[in-house]
This record gives structure tokens, C-alpha cells and sequence, in this order.
């Protein structure tokens, strides 16, 4: 990989140090801990006529990467291809004032997007993971780097290609780096036996590798949950679901769940005893995790796509690129077509489903769900922000906004010319933080005194 100075560093604007994490930021993919959830009170109850108040507006270049807000800075990646007859391209890492917009620093690498599904080679794909004066960013073809949050130096960095031998999937690589104790997890693809991966936070050097990487890494992001007496890694690929343990990579369990194509975007939903994933072309899966040691069974599975038994009336719900979520008894996701679903639980049997959210049944239509108190902001891929209740019931709509212009053409709508948005925004501090390929916006949330 060839380097690039980290440059455009306003050195007034730059805090010595580390500055401390706030209760409400949002530092790494669906917020602290990956819950998608909101822990912040005095947000609005209904949006606005007018729209939401925007704090600021920033130019960026495209990419598919969710921004994470940590220590009064929003960090972002962008991508920007210098001749578009070539697929050689300029990533970035960019530190933007959470109050001003101002952008601080940016750190650029040189890459080339050979061997990616071109129409969705437009940028990284990964949230920052930040943790105290550490920023972890991922590139689409594995450019992994550890950088200062106070002005972009790199740390530390690793490729994963050339140091671990990775093949790097159609899609590129999208698991976001993931921090636990002294440890940074990664989902690497590398070889031999390297498919997960743990590095020193601090230094990059290996502390352990685990999984066999004869197939490909598939895009699911890891989670860490408590279970059966134990802390588990919970690493989701597209030929098992794996739990190990995240402080040496011993598996505890496996469970055998095939994704066709190796597409898995979704990421894995944990409550109570219950883990939940779901893809298109690979189908559901609840299991029940045991309660005294590590262990899990299935509790029920939906056939995908590419099933020769699959049909609408025994799909549970296959999403693409939407996290669904629990709430008590149920299971609430948008499917691969735009289908919101509520699913119960413990049978995952279809209870009802609709089309309002999205407005069309189309082809990867994706919404992301984040959970505030007993409702949820809703972001859909058209660009719009809604607060709705999830009930057994059935949908509620109470509020609906326009937040940002979706701007990636996605051929396979069925609706001429539509665009799309698919990077997860961020819930900090009673804003919300959104980017498409042009810009990346703040806008308030607060509830008006």
C-alpha cells in the first residue's frame, strides 16, 4: 500500500490527548455496545413541518461507511477515484468538529478496487470504531489502521492482503473493528486459519486467530454478548454462525448456517437466550443459547432465496442489508424486498406485514432500526427519518421527515432512476449525523423547551 501524509490539520482546532467519551455518543457501528439503541431523554416526539434544524453540512467524497461521534469529533471514510477510466482510488479518514462542521484532519491511502462488484465500488463500507485517543478504520480491500484521534497519525496499520493473505470478497470488506478490553477484533478472511483475528490495540501485533477462512468472510459485523456463564464472540460468516471467546479464540459452538454469494450484511441480534440472524439467500435462524455453559440449539430456520423450497409463504424474514430487531416476544425487520415483518419469536411464524415503510416492494430495500424508549427512529434508503411503534399489532407511523438525498444509482430497483442511501447514521448527543456520497450532514433532534 502506498502512503499518503495525513494533511489539512488545524492545529488550533486539535485537542491534545484524549478527551472523554460521552454518555450519549455514538462510537462505533449501531452505537455503544452495537445495540442500536438511543440512551439520551428530550428528543422530538414529532418532526417538524419544516424539517429538521441543520446544525451543519460538510462536503465528502462516496462510501457506504456509517459515521461514529466520540470526543467532540464525527469520523467518517470517503473514497474519491482521480481517473474514472481506472479502478484506482483514494480512501480517507476524516476527523469533522461535531460542533462546527469544521473539518480537522484527514488521512488518505492509495488502493485499487480491481476485483470488486464495480457498480458498488464507490468507497470504504466500515463504521470507525473509536476508543479514548484511537480511531480504527477499515478500507474496502482491507486497509486497516490504527490512527490519533487528536490529528490522524497513523499508529499502526495493517493490510489485510498482503500480511494475511486475504481474498477480498465482490463486496469488499466491511466488519468494522470491534475494541474489547486490550484487544481489537477483526473480521480478516486471511490465511492459514484466519478468519477472525485479535490484535494488541496498541501495537498490532497478533494475540490470536481462529476460524477456517476456505470460505469467505462473508460482511456481517461481529458482537460480544453474555451467555451460558460466559462472555462469546459472536462472529456470524457465510458457513457458520461461531461463538468464541474473545480473549484467546477458543470456539465454544458452532452451528452450520450457509449464505449463498457469501452475502450476509445483516448483523447477528442477541436478547435474552435468543440469537437471530437472517440473509436473503441463506434464510433465518433463532437460536436459544444455553443457559449453564456455552452451547446453542436451533430454534426454528426459513429457508432463502436461492432454496429450491423457498416461497413467500415460508419465508420468515430474509433481510439484506437491514439489521431486523427483538422486542419481547416478536422479531421486527424489513426482507430483502422492502417487506417491514413482525415475526413471533418463538415460532417465527409471520404475525403481519407491510409496505408503508418503504413504499414499494423492490429488490434490497433496506431500513436501519434504532430503538428510543417504546419507539424507533427508522432511517429507509430513500433518504427519509421516521419515528414509528413496532407492536404485535401492526405499524404505527407517527412522524416522517426528509434527512438526506439518497445519491447511488442501484440498477436492480424496480423503479426507474431511483438512488440509494445505505450507510447507518449515528445518534449523538441529540443530533443525528447521516452522509450520502456528496456530503455528510448534522441535524438536531431535541425537543423544542
Amino acid at each position: 500500500m502506498k502512503r499518503v501524509a495525513s494533511w489539512f490539520t488545524f492545529a488550533l482546532l486539535c485537542v491534545c490527548g484524549s478527551a472523554p467519551l460521552h454518555a450519549t455518543d455514538w462510537p462505533e457501528w449501531r452505537g455503544a455496545g452495537r445495540l442500536g439503541v438511543v440512551n439520551e431523554s428530550g428528543l422530538v416526539d414529532v418532526f417538524p413541518d419544516t424539517g429538521l434544524p441543520v446544525a451543519w453540512r460538510t462536503p465528502i467524497h462516496s462510501g457506504y461507511s456509517g459515521p461514529a461521534v466520540a470526543a467532540g469529533r464525527v469520523f467518517i471514510t470517503d473514497a474519491r477515484r482521480p481517473d474514472p477510466r481506472s479502478t484506482a482510488v483514494v480512501e480517507r479518514a476524516l476527523a469533522i468538529d461535531e460542533e462546527t462542521g469544521a473539518l480537522l484532519w484527514a488521512h488518505e491511502w492509495e488502493t485499487d478496487y480491481a476485483g470488486l462488484q464495480l457498480v458498488y465500488a464507490i468507497g470504504p463500507r466500515a463504521t470507525p470504531t473509536v476508543d479514548g485517543d484511537r480511531v480504527y478504520v477499515l478500507g474496502a480491500m482491507g486497509n486497516l489502521l490504527a490512527l490519533a484521534v487528536s490529528d490522524g497519525r497513523v499508529l499502526w496499520e495493517k493490510d489485510y492482503a498482503a500480511d494475511f493473505n486475504t481474498a477480498v470478497p465482490s463486496w469488499g470488506m466491511s466488519g468494522a473493528p470491534l475494541v474489547d478490553g486490550d484487544r481489537l477484533i477483526c473480521l480478516v478472511g486471511g490465511e492459514p486459519d484466519a478468519k477472525m483475528m485479535a490484535f494488541d490495540k496498541y501495537t498490532g501485533e497478533e494475540i490470536w486467530r481462529a476460524l477456517s477462512s476456505d470460505w469467505e468472510p462473508g460482511y456481517s459485523q461481529p458482537i460480544i454478548i453474555e451467555a451460558g456463564g460466559a462472555r462469546q464472540l459472536i462472529a456470524w460468516h457465510p458457513r457458520d454462525i461461531s461463538s468464541l471467546n474473545p480473549e484467546t479464540g477458543e470456539i465454544y459452538w458452532e452451528v452450520r448456517h450457509i449464505v449463498d454469494m457469501g452475502i450476509n450484511p445483516a448483523t447477528a441480534v442477541f436478547s435474552d437466550r435468543y440469537l437471530f440472524v437472517t440473509s436473503q439467500y441463506g434464510g433465518a435462524r433463532m437460536l436459544v443459547l444455553d443457559q449453564d455453559s456455552p452451547g446453542a440449539r436451533v430454534l426454528w430456520e426459513g429457508v432463502g432465496e436461492s432454496d429450491p423450497e423457498y416461497g413467500f409463504d415460508f419465508n420468515t424474514l430474509n433481510s439484506v442489508i437491514s439489521t431486523p430487531v427483538i422486542a419481547g416476544n416478536h422479531v421486527y425487520g424489513v426482507d430483502g424486498h422492502g417487506v417491514l415483518r413482525c415475526l413471533d419469536l418463538a415460532t417465527g411464524r409471520r404475525l403481519w406485514e407491510t409496505e408503508d415503510l418503504i413504499g414499494e416492494s423492490t429488490n434490497w430495500a433496506t431500513a436501519f432500526f434504532v430503538r428510543y424508549g417504546d419507539r424507533y427512529f427508522i432511517n429507509t434508503d430513500t433518504g427519509d427519518l421516521v419515528i414509528a411503534e413496532l407492536s404485535p399489532d401492526g405499524y404505527t407511523e407517527i412522524s416522517r421527515t426528509p434527512l438526506i438525498e439518497p445519491t447511488h444509482p442501484y440498477v436492480r430497483r424496480r423503479q426507474s432512476g431511483t438512488a440509494v442511501n445505505w450507510s447507518h447514521p449515528a445518534y449523538a448527543n441529540r443530533h443525528i449525523v447521516a452522509r450520502n456520497d456528496k456530503e455528510i450532514v448534522r441535524l438536531s433532534l431535541a425537543k423544542e423547551p
